[in-house]
């Protein structure tokens, strides 16, 4: 077991949900140090963070700032040997820390999923996220009953940023969260820069927190496709999916998911987005794809684009 912890939960307005996230942690079954990076709120969520949580260490920006900007700050701040990533609208159970950390026992294991479920406790909302050859990503497990999430198949990529733990020496190995992405993909690209540098991902699906689903992103439904097209396009960009054996199936798909976004919300946010994650990896270093093993090749093309319109269902669209 690791011997220390750092939760880091970044939090935006809306201070209900991080007081209950904080009561959740308060009883918890293993030691650990919270750090709340207060993302520019407008409300008075910094001021009773201070007021009714004094053993919490508040790290605060003055203006609403990136998602990757607020966990980078939270992990400066602290020096845990586990980082645990925790969205404000999540619960966890008792004992969930103690689940999440205990697999970074193997030397070799560098992040770790937890078990997210629906707001009703009965279906899973994911552990983990999977990746076809395109490199799009999907929740695992997402839908399927509870019981499901001990399953291997499909197989995992890496951990959803709301409900992960990391090996602070493989974070700060390939460099944390890249600031370059906003709200989406900045996830999946730290867990294929973790496989690329070696490190194991393992799902703990005994490390339960239930997702609220509270909407703390606080966009618009245009703003949030045009944030996931950008990490999309910076991904189309930074992994060179345009080049190679699936360039012809990722720039179908593009075209298809980028058409449709276009004809059923009637505004040019998804293309948009793209265009802008496209230049602005640019700057970025170019890598590989991920280990063999790390792709569920099981997905194809037709049920690749029905995950994608479910994402963008969910997505507001």
């Amino acid at each position: 077991m690791p011997n220390s912890i750092d939760v880091v939960v970044p939090a935006y307005n809306r201070y209900e949900l991080t007081a209950s996230c904080l009561r959740h942690l308060r009883a918890q079954t293993i030691g650990h140090h919270v750090i709340i990076v207060d993302n520019g709120s407008t409300d008075d969520t910094r001021a009773r963070l201070r007021s009714e949580w004094p053993d919490v260490q508040v790290e605060c920006f003055d203006e609403n700032q990136s998602f990757p900007k607020a966990c980078n700050r939270g992990v400066a701040a602290g020096s845990g040997d586990v980082i645990v990533l925790l969205s404000n609208d999540i619960d966890c159970r008792p004992d969930y820390l103690e689940r999440l950390a205990s697999p970074l026992g193997d030397p070799t294991v560098g992040s770790v999923a937890a078990l997210l479920l629906q707001r009703d406790g009965e279906r899973i909302d994911g552990i983990g996220f999977m990746v076809d050859v395109t490199l799009a990503a999907f929740s695992r497990h997402q839908g399927l009953p509870a019981a499901a999430a001990g399953r291997d198949a499909p197989p995992l990529l890496g951990p959803g940023g709301g409900a992960a733990a990391y090996r602070r020496t493989a974070w700060e190995q390939v460099g944390g969260l890249d600031e370059t992405l906003i709200f989406y993909m900045e996830d999946v690209d730290l867990a294929v820069r973790l496989r690329l540098a070696g490190w194991r991902a393992v799902a703990e699906p005994k490390a339960v927190g239930v997702h609220l689903r509270s909407g703390t992103l606080g966009a618009s439904p245009a703003a949030q496709r045009r944030y996931g097209g950008f990490g999309r396009g910076f991904m189309l960009r930074r992994y060179g999916l345009l080049r190679g054996r699936t360039a012809a199936r990722t720039l179908l798909t593009e075209a298809i998911v980028v058409l449709a976004d276009t004809v059923m919300s009637r505004d040019l946010a998804a293309l948009r987005g793209r265009i802008a994650g496209w230049r602005a990896a640019r700057t970025r270093p170019r890598l590989g794809l991920p280990p063999r093993e790390a792709i569920d090749t099981s997905i194809g093309f037709r049920a690749s684009l029905a995950r994608r319109w479910e994402v963008h269902t969910l997505q507001g669209a």
